[in-house]
C-alpha cells in the first residue's frame, strides 16, 4: 500500500447534508446517508467502509434516507434484563442482516458501559450495572452480528458514565478498581466475541482524554489483553494528531472534530506529523495493519448477497425481547388479568393510545411503518435537535382490547388529575402508564417522573385502590406512590412490539420472566453520587467526577454501604413459583456450583437463578459469579452448572499487573436477586496469581 492510501483508512467522514451546510462533497453520492465512511483501497480489492449506528437498530440519522425503516428493538436494558445470551446473539444477527441489505456493513453498536449513575441519560442504551452480566450479552450480541459478515464493535471505553458536559468530564478512579469493574466488562466481551473494532469515550479517564489515553488504550487493551482490532473514536472526541501514539487507530467523523477542535485531527496534521518523522512508519503501518485484520478477519471483504429480510421474523424477534425483558416488581394478585373478563379497565397516560416510548439520540430507530408520534423536546447543547420524543406504533391500550375482548377499555390522557381519578373512580381497574424520557446528550437531574405523572398516580390510587403502574424509563425511578398501587410493570422501552408485549404479560399470556439489570435505589441519597456531577454547569463547562466506590458498583455498593434498595438487581416476579435446593460446592482454579431448581407453581414460565460471591478471604465482597436462565414446566425440575470466570473471585493486583485470588474462605449464596438468597455454602481457595 501507499501511504496515502493508508492516510485513507485512517479517518470517516459523515455523508449527512448538515455536516458543512451541504452533503459531505468528499463521499460519493451512491454512499447512503448514514453515520460514517471510510473510502476502499480497490486495486487491492479492500472494500470501503460504511457504517451505521445500530445499537437498538439500523438507524436512519435525520431521516437522511427517505422512507427507509428498520426493525426497533427493546432498550439495551430489556436486552439485559433478559438474562438471555442466546437471545441477544440472535438480536445481534438480525441487526446485521438488516444493515447488510441496506448496504452497511459495519454497525456502531454494542453499548456496554456499567450504569454507575442512575441518572445518565444514555443508560438504556446499556445493558446493566454488572460486568459478568454486561460481557455476556454484549459479546453475544458482537458474536450475532459478525456471524453474518458484518464488522461490530464494543463502546464506549471507558467510564461514559454521564452525558452532562461529557466532552469536558474528567472521571477519576483508582486504576485497580477500574480493572475490576467497567475494564473487565469489556476486557470479557473481547475475549468473548473478538469484535472488530473498539470504540473510545468522549470523556477524560484520571486526566486524559479516553481516545488519547495511552495506558488505556496501549497498556491495557493492546498490552495486556493483546488486542488485535482496531481503536475508533466517538464522533467529535479527536482533538490532537498525536493520540495516534497512545494507541488511537482512526479518527471517526472527522467533520465534527474540526467543527469542535479546529482540525480534521488524522486528515492532514497526521500526514504533516508522519513527515516530520513524529509518527513512525511502524505506528502508521500498524493503524491500517488492525483495520485490515479486522475486515478479513470478520469476511466483511467479500461482497455482500444478503437474503431477502424476513420483516415478520424480525418483528417477532422484537417481541419476544420485550416479552423476556420485562419485570413485574410488585404483584398484590392482580395481575394476571383474566382473558375472559367484562370489566372495566381505565387505561390512563403514557399515549398508551398511540404507541411506546423511544430513547433519544444516535441509537433511536426508525421503525416498520414509522413513528405514530413524535414531539420535540429541544434543549441546549449539539444533541438539542435530536432530543425527540418517538413512539413506535404498538399501542398497549389497543393490544390490550385486542386480548380481552369482552372488557370495557377506556382511556383518559392523564392531562388532568381530577378527570383522570373520575375516570379511576367509575372502573373495576386502572392501568397507568408513565413515561420517563431519556436521551444521548442529556441526564436527569433526579428519579422522579416528569409532568407531574407522580401526583396523577397518587390521584388514581386515591381514587381506585385496584392500580396497576407501567413504567416505560430509560433508569430506576423513584415510586412515592409504591404503597398506594397493587402492581408495577417495568417495561423500558420495549420496541416497536412493545405495546403487544406489555398487554400479554398484564393479561397473563405471556408469564413474566425479566430480572433487573440495575439497582432500584429507594432515594437518590443512597447512590455514590446524590448530586449530579455538573448539575446546573453551563454547556462546556469541564467537570470532575470521582469514582470513589471504585469496583463496587450498583448491587456492589449497596451491599457494602448496608442499604436497602426498592428494588434489588436480579429482582422479578413471575406468575409461577421456583424453588431451589441441592446447593453443592468444590474448588479448583475456581469455584463451581450445581444445584436445582423447581417450578413448583401451576404454569410454564423462565427463571433466572443467581449465584453471588458474599464473601473473600474474610472480606465483605459481593459479586454475580454466574447465572442461568431456564424454562420449565410445572413440577419440572433441571439440574443447574455455574462456574466462576475466577477474576470475580479476585482483585487486580496493580503492582504485579496480574489477577490475585487471597488463601481463605470463599462463601458463596444462591438465590433470586442481589439481596435474596435461599442457599449458602463455602469453600477453600489457595492463593493464586495469574492473567492479566
Amino acid at each position: 500500500m501507499t501511504d496515502q492510501e493508508r492516510y485513507s483508512l485512517l479517518y470517516s467522514l459523515m455523508p449527512l447534508d448538515w455536516t458543512r451546510g451541504g452533503r459531505e462533497e468528499r463521499v460519493p453520492a451512491d454512499v447512503p446517508a448514514s453515520a460514517g465512511y471510510v473510502p476502499g483501497v480497490i486495486r487491492l480489492g479492500v472494500p470501503a467502509l460504511k457504517m451505521t449506528d445500530a445499537s437498538l437498530g439500523v438507524t436512519n440519522p435525520r431521516g437522511g434516507r427517505p422512507g427507509d425503516t428498520a426493525t426497533a428493538l427493546p432498550a439495551g436494558l430489556a436486552l439485559g434484563a433478559t438474562f438471555n445470551p442466546q437471545l441477544a446473539r440472535e438480536a445481534g444477527a438480525m441487526v446485521g442482516r438488516e444493515a447488510q441489505a441496506k448496504g452497511f456493513n459495519l454497525l456502531l453498536g454494542g453499548g456496554m458501559n456499567l450504569v454507575r449513575d442512575p441518572r445518565n441519560g444514555r443508560n438504556f442504551e446499556y445493558i446493566s450495572e454488572d460486568p459478568l452480566l454486561t460481557a455476556r450479552i454484549a459479546g453475544e450480541a458482537v458474536i450475532g452480528t459478525q456471524s453474518v459478515g458484518v464488522l461490530s464493535m464494543v463502546k464506549h471505553l471507558s467510564l461514559n458514565a454521564n452525558e452532562t458536559n461529557r466532552h469536558w468530564l474528567n472521571a477519576q478512579i483508582d486504576p485497580a478498581a477500574h480493572r475490576e469493574s467497567d475494564l473487565l466488562a469489556f476486557q470479557m466481551a473481547i475475549e468473548k466475541s473478538q469484535p472488530a473494532s473498539v470504540m473510545c469515550a468522549y470523556n477524560k479517564i484520571n486526566d486524559q482524554y479516553a481516545c488519547g489515553n495511552d495506558s488505556l488504550l496501549n497498556g491495557v487493551l493492546k498490552g495486556a489483553w493483546g488486542y488485535k482490532g482496531w481503536v475508533m473514536s466517538d464522533w467529535g472526541a479527536v482533538q490532537d494528531w498525536s493520540y495516534a501514539l497512545r494507541g488511537l487507530d482512526q479518527e471517526s467523523g472527522a467533520q465534527l472534530d474540526r467543527m469542535a477542535w479546529g482540525n480534521e485531527a488524522f486528515n492532514g496534521p497526521l500526514q504533516t506529523a508522519h513527515g516530520k518523522g513524529d509518527l513512525p512508519q511502524e505506528r502508521l503501518s500498524d493503524m491500517v495493519r488492525r483495520i485490515l485484520r479486522s475486515i478479513y478477519a470478520v469476511g466483511a471483504d467479500k461482497p455482500a448477497q444478503p437474503a431477502p429480510l424476513d420483516v415478520a421474523g424480525h418483528h417477532q424477534l422484537a417481541l419476544e425481547v420485550a416479552r423476556q425483558g420485562m419485570v413485574l416488581l410488585k404483584n398484590d394478585g392482580v395481575l394476571p388479568l383474566a382473558a375472559d373478563s367484562e370489566a372495566r379497565i381505565a387505561v390512563i397516560g403514557g399515549l398508551a393510545d398511540t404507541g411506546v416510548l423511544t430513547g433519544a439520540g444516535s441509537s433511536m430507530v426508525t421503525p416498520t411503518g414509522g413513528f405514530s408520534a413524535v414531539i420535540p423536546v429541544g434543549g441546549e447543547g449539539i444533541m438539542a435537535g435530536s432530543r425527540k420524543q418517538g413512539y413506535l406504533p404498538s399501542a398497549p391500550k389497543v393490544e390490550l382490547q385486542k386480548l380481552m375482548p369482552r372488557a370495557k377499555v377506556a382511556y383518559d390522557p392523564g392531562a388532568f388529575a381530577a378527570d383522570a381519578a373520575e375516570l379511576a373512580r367509575r372502573s373495576d381497574l386502572v392501568i397507568v402508564f408513565a413515561n420517563r424520557f431519556e436521551s444521548e446528550g442529556f441526564d436527569s437531574p433526579d428519579l422522579s417522573l416528569p409532568y407531574g405523572q407522580d401526583a396523577l398516580i397518587d390521584a388514581v390510587a386515591k381514587a381506585n385502590p385496584n392500580t396497576v403502574v407501567v413504567l416505560q424509563t430509560g433508569n430506576p425511578v423513584a415510586m412515592p406512590w409504591h404503597d398506594k398501587v397493587r402492581a408495577i410493570l417495568e417495561a423500558w422501552y420495549p420496541g416497536q412490539a412493545g405495546g403487544q408485549a406489555i398487554a400479554e404479560v398484564l393479561a397473563g399470556k405471556s408469564n413474566p420472566s425479566g430480572r433487573l439489570p440495575i439497582t432500584f435505589p429507594a432515594d437518590i441519597a443512597q447512590t455514590p453520587r446524590p448530586e449530579l456531577p455538573g448539575f446546573g454547569t453551563d454547556f462546556g463547562t469541564p467537570v470532575t467526577v470521582k469514582y470513589d466506590e471504585g469496583a463496587e458498583v450498583g448491587y456492589r455498593w449497596f451491599a457494602r454501604q448496608g442499604h436497602e434498595p426498592l428494588y434489588a438487581f436480579g429482582h422479578g416476579l413471575s406468575y409461577t413459583r421456583f424453588d431451589y435446593g441441592d446447593l453443592a460446592l468444590s474448588a479448583g482454579e475456581t469455584l463451581t456450583a450445581s444445584f436445582t431448581v423447581t417450578n413448583t407453581g401451576k404454569r410454564q414460565g423462565a427463571d433466572v437463578p443467581q449465584l453471588y460471591l458474599t464473601e473473600a478471604a474474610g472480606e465483605k465482597r459481593v459479586r454475580l459469579l454466574g447465572f442461568e436462565r431456564i424454562e420449565l414446566k410445572p413440577g419440572e425440575s433441571r439440574r443447574v452448572t455455574v462456574s466462576a470466570d475466577p477474576r470475580l473471585l479476585a482483585r487486580f493486583d496493580l503492582a504485579a499487573q496480574q489477577w490475585r485470588i487471597e488463601s481463605g474462605t470463599y462463601r458463596v449464596a444462591l438465590g433470586r436477586s442481589a439481596s435474596a438468597f435461599t442457599q449458602a455454602g463455602e469453600v477453600r481457595l489457595p492463593e493464586r496469581l495469574f492473567g492479566n
